[in-house]
């Protein structure tokens, strides 16, 4: 079965970019869809942005036009690429998988986090 490994994130002043990365590592047959997730201190957990296996993509609104959602089907890894970065998307960035393990057994994995911090 596979299993998340995420890449990326770090500190970064306002305004800057970063990239993070995540790829599902195992024996899988398909994934219908990643994205990433984010979770502030003293907030619960949202949705930032997912690319499903038909290629369509959903933002978060307030990172719409900043962030951007790829996926390499080939290497079945995902990037989010983040610009012109705000204080408030400070928080520790998840990735997650919907992963077909085979033809009829569905998975859902979790990457274990990381950290971004958007800060002067």
């Amino acid at each position: 079965q596979g299993q998340l490994v995420e890449s990326g994130g770090g500190l970064v002043q306002p305004g800057g970019s970063l990239r993070l990365s995540c790829g599902v590592s195992g024996s899988i047959f398909s994934i219908n869809a990643m994205g990433w997730y984010r979770q502030a201190p003293g907030k619960e957990r949202e949705l930032v942005a997912v690319i499903y296996s038909s290629g369509n993509t959903h933002y978060l609104e307030s990172v719409k036009g900043r962030f951007t959602i790829s996926r390499d089907n080939a290497k079945n890894t995902t990037h989010l690429q983040m610009n012109s970065l705000k204080p408030k998307d400070t928080a520790v960035y998840y990735c997650n998988a919907h992963v077909m393990v085979t033809m009829y057994i569905f998975r859902e994995y979790w990457g274990q986090g990381t950290q971004v911090t958007v800060s002067s």
